[in-house]
């Protein structure tokens, strides 16, 4: 499937002259197809705009429930008419938890993660000048770009944003007349996310092709870095799995709009009978599921692929298991796909499915086991840098098998039904896949801020304070949230004072707000850290963490095509850290580590000498 080095420079030759004119700021910064470029346009926008947003209204709603009924001027400056006198009305508290679902899962952890890093890597770890197509790389990001005003827009109606919860589950999304956050904030979320899914299937499709057609000559499957092959199996996912929620939100639109019956039947308001027959609400559960389940391994598998690399380098040592590694993300991959299942338990299914999905649900914990043992391993005995990156990584692993583990209790059909629906799936689904996403997202940017930042390196002692005020108020926020969600406490309360059996939990909310609001400042850090190195970072050499891969050999000075002249070749995998020969020497002399562009010849030569 390579393609060969002479179409490779073949291409350079094209680009070259096409791009050696002089490039305008909106050509270059703006509408730009340097995939670089689009990148860096997702992290800002994806992770850091959007993102913080989230994480705005996070502390918002945690307030709210640390102290109910409690006055604060920042809610009366922030959310105006929906808390008047500075206390938080309960259709905005609603609203805010959806719309904080919303960005977190969609815009940050799947287009943040996904837009940056595969744009960054994909190219430059498998030796391609570009993105299959750069055009269709910049329509994606544009089309991200139309769907975040659109759903920030809802904000500013007079009737508020969605408010249905972040799964938009119907009636409550179907009927206009329900409540205000059903009015036009839902129709614009509808709107939102029908764009952004044709944003995520566009740039999707863009890597697939990227990575099946542009890999380097050398460059088999079996070369690739586990990071490459993460972002392809989680492009293919999507491809499968975002239309079923697109023609979710369409037929939800059709419902709103045009009188159909898709998801309702029987309703009535105030004694009326509506004329709605037919339709099926549980019909959206499963939609809208087919895709929700898919969408966490859509989260999770670009933060694993980033953090086996990461852990590789840092461990100096080869990636244990690669081929198991490249299996478990492939059957991780088939697997989320019938186990949608686990998430409507209690809406009435039968109990044989419910076996059924049960099954499939405690399977797909094979193959994340593996990948779990396997960073551990990779980890014994290693000659460990424990840089941000590094740290990022490892609690990576902490937060993925401490947030797996209860799964396994929200995986069992008899079991779930007594936590459904309270603080303790919220606490789960946060570790599992909010925080450890989070966390690989930062091990990434901390790993590949000199490759997007033309050699900057980022502060490492500003880095260890983010990584551990952020590990422990994590912990901090969720962990006690398990107890909580054992004792009873349902989400999407906006208060729990009108059941006296909650009182004396009271000062647990309090304790998880106080961490939430440290582990916010935290990132203030990051941001701080961020911003500062890109003017005033200093330079590191070109291949600052002794990398193998095929990234630190472009060079510094970021030029389109990636590579001046003709593209490196690939004579070996990408995981070649302190190899030895007979003699426990190391290959290269003085140098632990051989990069994918040395030839195989030279290593048995050494060896013979």
């Amino acid at each position: 499937m390579s393609v060969t080095a002479n179409a490779q420079v073949d291409d350079h030759a094209h680009d070259d002259h096409e791009h050696h004119h002089k490039q305008t700021f909106v050509t270059k910064y703006i509408f730009s197809q340097d995939h670089k470029m689009i990148s860096k346009q997702y992290l800002i926008l994806g992770v850091f705009v959007m993102g913080a947003i989230g994480i705005a209204m996070s502390l918002l709603f945690r307030m709210q429930l640390a102290w109910p009924g409690e006055s604060f001027s920042v809610f009366e400056a922030l959310l105006g008419k929906w808390a008047p006198e500075g206390v938080m009305d309960a259709d905005v508290y609603l609203a805010l938890v959806t719309i904080h679902g919303t960005l977190m899962v969609f815009f940050v952890l799947t287009q943040g993660l996904s837009g940056t890093f595969s744009n960054l890597l994909i190219p430059l770890q498998i030796g391609a000048r570009d993105m299959a197509s750069g055009f269709m790389n910049m329509l994606s990001f544009w089309m991200f770009f139309v769907s975040c005003i659109i759903m920030l827009s809802s904000l500013f109606l007079e009737a508020g944003p969605a408010a249905a919860g972040w799964t938009i589950y119907p009636p409550l999304s179907a009927l206009p007349m329900a409540q205000p956050g059903s009015g036009m904030g839902m129709t614009l979320w509808l709107v939102a996310m029908a764009i952004f899914i044709a944003s995520s299937l566009i740039g999707s499709l863009n890597y697939v092709v990227t990575v099946i057609n542009l890999r380097t000559k050398g460059m088999s499957m079996t070369r690739l870095p586990l990071t490459i092959w993460a972002f392809f199996v989680t492009a293919i996912i999507g491809i499968i799995s975002f239309p079923v929620l697109l023609s979710a939100a369409l037929l939800l639109i059709m419902d709103r709009s045009f009188g159909t019956s898709f998801f309702l039947s029987d309703i009535f308001i105030q004694g009326e009978v509506l004329h709605y027959q037919g339709g099926s609400p549980v019909l959206y559960e499963h939609l809208f599921w087919f895709l929700g389940h898919p969408e966490v391994y859509i989260v999770i598998l670009p933060a694993m692929g980033i953090v086996s690399e990461v852990m590789a380098v840092n461990a100096r040592k080869p990636i244990f298991g690669y081929r198991a590694m490249i299996a478990s993300i492939l059957a991780i991959a088939f697997l989320s796909t019938i186990v949608w299942g686990h998430h409507m338990f209690i809406s009435g299914m039968n109990p044989f499915l419910g076996s059924v999905f049960t099954f499939t649900t405690l399977l797909i914990a094979i193959p994340s086991a593996v990948k779990a043992f396997n960073w551990i391993t990779t980890l014994w005995k290693g000659n460990l840098q424990l840089n941000p990156a590094m740290l990022f990584s490892i609690g990576m692993v902490s937060t993925f098998i401490t947030g797996g583990l209860t799964g396994i209790i929200l995986g069992d059909s008899t079991l779930d039904i007594n936590v459904h629906d309270t603080y303790f799936v919220i606490a789960h689904f946060h570790l599992v896949m909010g925080i450890s996403a989070l966390y690989g997202m930062f091990a990434g940017i901390y790993h590949w801020f000199p490759i997007m930042f033309e050699g900057k390196m980022m502060n490492k002692n500003l880095g260890y304070v983010h990584f551990w005020i952020t590990a422990v108020g994590s912990y901090g926020v969720f962990f006690p949230m398990h107890f909580v969600g054992m004792a009873g406490v349902p989400r999407r309360y906006y208060e729990n004072t009108a059941f006296p059996m909650f009182d004396e939990l009271t000062d647990i909310q309090v304790l998880m707000t106080v961490f939430a609001i440290i582990t916010a400042a935290a990132q203030l850090v990051f941001v701080f850290n961020f911003v500062r190195s890109i003017f005033y970072g200093k330079v590191g050499p070109i291949n600052p963490w002794k990398a193998t891969s095929l990234e630190w050999t472009a060079p510094q000075k970021h030029i389109h095509g990636n590579w001046p002249g003709a593209i490196p070749e690939v004579h070996r995998w990408a995981y070649d850290y302190s190899k030895v020969d007979a003699n426990g020497e190391y290959i290269i002399p003085g140098q632990d580590f051989i990069p994918q562009t040395v030839p195989l010849q030279e290593d048995e030569e050494e060896l013979q000498h």
